[in-house]
């Protein structure tokens, strides 16, 4: 992660400049973007052609298109409108705009996860500033705490948790108290006291002990992304891509324990552990050791792009295959791999 902050440094702009600031000592910082997105994005369309839609701002009295400049802020406040003017919004905080003063320290595990939001890579403005940012950096390793505050970007204030992790710091954006509904009002569905028998409850924890894993990021993609891009290819090809499985049933309650016992027979079974099938009684008395989710032995080349099926067949020196059909190349490495 370390390398990867220094990569970005070396050719992003930080998305906000100012002032960390705990008890007396001040840092000049950066604050950089953490994540990028995959998602495939697609144009609108008019059905029928390839003509672009585009979005405008537009009068809704006149109908006139509107610039950027021309256009304000308005609070509706019933009887009439407001204005205030983007400079207006900058000039009520000019010195928050560019401060990040730490309020205090907590431990991590005191902020409930529903709070997180956004995370950013925070770094020091200059390498002048390095020895500020690693003590602070090693201090809040070694404590195991998280740093509160408050700072002002873009015109909306933020409350942050700032954090040592791998070495640097990161800084993550908190929802306000007020911002997190009340789960009892928004769902009217939630089971109140309906309670599990033991022997349901029981079963249930031995399907989790089952199916336990050791956490590794890695092991996960986005399949979605990946068969919308398999969608493109297999349309610019002419062919037809294969649907996917439907949604499970919900399950009853009177097949709830026959669900939970299934599915503990079906963790502890060869295909789905691997190994050694285990009884769920034998289960119960002996948990299985945590274990990893693996991928799948064989590679599915039937969702690769086309320019990637000539990358495989370029290493397995098929000869030929320069002049090859997408459906070609797929029989000749399906061939080539039995």
């Amino acid at each position: 992660m370390r390398g990867r902050l220094e990569e970005v440094m070396a050719v992003a702009r930080p998305v906000w400049a100012g002032n960390l600031s705990f008890g007396l000592v001040s840092l000049p910082v950066g604050l950089y973007t953490a994540t990028d997105s995959h998602t495939i994005h697609f144009h609108q369309l008019q059905r029928g052609t390839s003509d672009r839609i585009r979005n405008r701002r537009v009068n809704e009295r006149t109908g006139d298109e509107v610039q950027l400049d021309d256009i304000v802020k308005g609070y509706d406040t019933g009887d009439e409108y407001v204005l205030v003017e983007p400079k207006e919004l900058d000039d009520i905080a000019p010195g928050r705009s560019r401060s990040l003063e730490i309020a205090g320290f907590v431990h991590l595990a005191e902020v409930d996860p529903i709070f997180f939001d956004k995370t950013y890579y925070l770094g020091p403005r200059s390498s002048e500033y390095g020895k500020v940012y690693s003590l602070l950096e090693q201090a809040l390793a070694k404590t195991g705490k998280a740093g509160i505050a408050t700072f002002v970007m873009r015109q909306h204030e933020y409350l942050v948790a700032l954090k040592a992790e791998n070495g640097l710091l990161t800084l993550h954006t908190l929802h306000w108290a007020d911002e997190i509904r009340d789960p009892q009002a928004e769902i009217d569905t939630l089971p109140g006291k309906a309670k599990a028998s033991e022997k349901e409850l029981k079963m249930a924890e031995q399907l989790i002990g089952a199916m336990s894993m050791t956490w590794d990021p890695e092991e996960f993609h986005d399949t979605f992304q990946e068969k919308v891009a398999a969608l493109i290819e297999a349309k610019k090809a002419g062919e037809t891509v294969e649907k996917a499985e439907p949604a499970a049933q919900p399950t009853g309650v009177v097949d709830l324990m026959e669900a939970l016992r299934a599915s503990v027979e079906r963790a502890g079974s060869p295909k789905g552990t691997g190994g050694k099938a285990t009884s769920s009684k034998a289960a119960a008395k002996n948990p299985p050791p945590k274990k990893r989710i693996r991928s799948a032995p064989k590679e599915d080349l039937s969702e690769l792009s086309k320019a990637d099926l000539y990358k495989k067949a370029a290493a397995a020196n098929l000869p030929g295959r320069s002049q090859m059909s997408r459906n070609d190349l797929l029989k000749a490495l399906a061939s080539s791999r039995t």
